[in-house]
């Protein structure tokens, strides 16, 4: 979708607002007349590219599921520096966080942009409806696994937008309700869209089995998971022999990409509407201050890989030197020269840290073109390890097969464990495969270990983030805060 389906133009829906509004929804318009929409399959197209459109919201996802974890820390120029993220990274975070409330109104705006798709799904006939309806009902299971991953319990709206005033009359449906229309949407999707697309970036059949299965997975679903899982092992994906190349330019999209939120440098953004920005904000975030050298540009330094994280490599793991950027031992070898900020560590994320060359449209720091791999094949291979480990009865000799296939590619001996020792050696090759990623703190959540490895992290609280104070007043006042706040 970068060089093909984010150039056209989806400005058109004037009918769903830009997501900056005050509530937690797309407010619709007073004058909106839908009777001149969804006429043909153009409208249809329009309408889904401008769903596609809020993937790109979800670098902020990314970058908190870091900072939340033991990876990361905040970083940044300073203690007061965003104070959101350094809220979340200390575990003290409130309902009062700008950066939770971005999280829940960006991913509502497309839940709400997919809705109003399915609203009018019976209005007009073409030749490939259904894949059409198949990718939209893709995104919107993937902004609602996205919210109840962060928040539990969320309202739900089924083929409907939530509309300007509802926001006084409709509830909080529990989690389970809300990962069963996530489950439908995507054997949906999986059933009706084709193995690969003539335009990248689209969603595919791999990508709907492999979130499904990751959706099994958070639900402890093992055997519903192994089986989907191994369907996307089957192929026609396969790891990249090239690991140095992987979060390159030309790594983009390639054989191991099974869902990549695509992103580009040829319009720019502002502080004043991060989401507006067709490139990767997380990037400038994550880049090196005041950095000045060969290869990467300067960002903000924000979250920084801790000492822990990069102990946790094995040795001769030629993971470490891709996912992690020793600036120190960088700038004497390459003459760079950069600024130390807050909590600095000597460590970036080299997976996502501006590269020279970029276009950098307006703010450089917020247009970078680097594509957030969401779903890798090495993801999947590590899932369904675990699926089939944690199943009952279990099948470690499938999983030592998935798991040790990754190890190959990293030039690792092989594992040989089995039981709860595999388990581990499974969770320890997640952390260290997909470091930077934003996985991390969901996994330890999701394998009951987040109060053991996190500081600060309070069991039967920390679990979930709080429902923004601004969508309770909202609400009137009516809905139940998360546990702890």
């Amino acid at each position: 979708m970068k060089k093909n389906i984010k150039s056209a133009v989806f400005f058109v829906l004037l009918i769903v607002i830009a997501s900056c509004s005050d509530d937690f929804v797309d407010v619709a318009s007073e004058d909106e007349n839908s009777e001149d929409f969804f006429n043909s399959e153009e409208d249809y197209q329009s309408a889904l590219i401008a769903a596609y459109d809020m993937l790109q919201s979800t670098y902020l996802n990314v970058m908190l599921g870091e900072i939340a974890s033991d990876n990361t820390l905040a970083g940044g120029e300073s203690a007061t520096d965003v104070p959101g993220i350094q809220e979340i990274d200390d575990m003290v975070h409130t309902p009062v966080n700008a950066q939770l409330r971005d999280i829940w109104s960006w991913m509502y705006a497309g839940v709400n942009r997919a809705n109003y798709i399915m609203e009018f799904q019976d209005k007009t006939d073409f030749a490939g409806k259904e894949g059409v309806i198949a990718q939209t009902r893709f995104l919107r299971a993937y902004y609602y696994f996205e919210l109840v991953k962060w928040f539990g319990d969320v309202p739900l709206a089924i083929d409907r937008r939530i509309l300007f005033g509802e926001e006084t009359s409709i509830e909080r449906s529990p989690k389970e309700d809300v990962y069963a229309l996530i489950e439908e949407d995507l054997q949906f999707a999986a059933n009706n869209l084709p193995v690969t697309q003539a335009e990248t970036g689209r969603i595919t059949q791999g990508a709907a089995r492999a979130l499904l299965g990751k959706v099994y997975l958070y639900q402890d679903k093992f055997s519903e998971a192994a089986a989907v899982l191994d369907q996307v092992v089957a192929g026609p994906y396969d790891l990249e022999p090239d690991y140095n190349s992987i979060f390159e330019e030309n790594g983009e999209n390639n054989i191991e990409s099974v869902f990549e939120v695509q992103y580009t440098d040829v319009e720019g953004a502002g502080f004043g509407c991060l989401q507006c920005s067709e490139g990767n904000v997380a990037v400038g975030f994550n880049g090196i201050r005041n950095y000045s050298g060969p290869l990467f540009d300067s960002g903000f330094s924000f979250n920084v890989p801790t000492q822990e994280v990069v102990d946790a490599f094995e040795t001769g793991d030629i993971r470490l030197d891709v996912a992690i950027l020793d600036i120190d031992a960088w700038a004497a070898a390459q003459g760079a020269t950069f600024s130390t900020g807050f909590e600095h560590t000597g460590y970036f994320n080299r997976k996502y840290i501006a590269r020279q060359g970029d276009l950098n449209t307006g703010d450089a720091n917020l247009t970078n073109p680097n594509n957030y791999r969401a779903i890798r094949f090495a993801d999947v291979l590590l899932m369904a390890a675990e699926a089939h480990n944690r199943n009952s009865p279990s099948n470690d000799g499938q999983a030592l097969i998935y798991l040790n296939r990754v190890r190959t590619r990293a030039q690792l001996t092989d594992v040989t464990a089995t039981g709860s020792t595999l388990t581990d050696a499974i969770y320890q090759e997640r952390r260290v495969e997909l470091v930077g990623e934003g996985h991390h703190f969901f996994d330890l959540v999701r394998t009951g270990r987040a109060a053991t490895e996190i500081d600060g992290f309070v069991t039967g609280k920390h679990e979930l983030f709080p429902i923004p104070l601004i969508e309770i007043q909202l609400a009137g006042n009516r809905w139940e805060q998360n546990p702890g706040y």
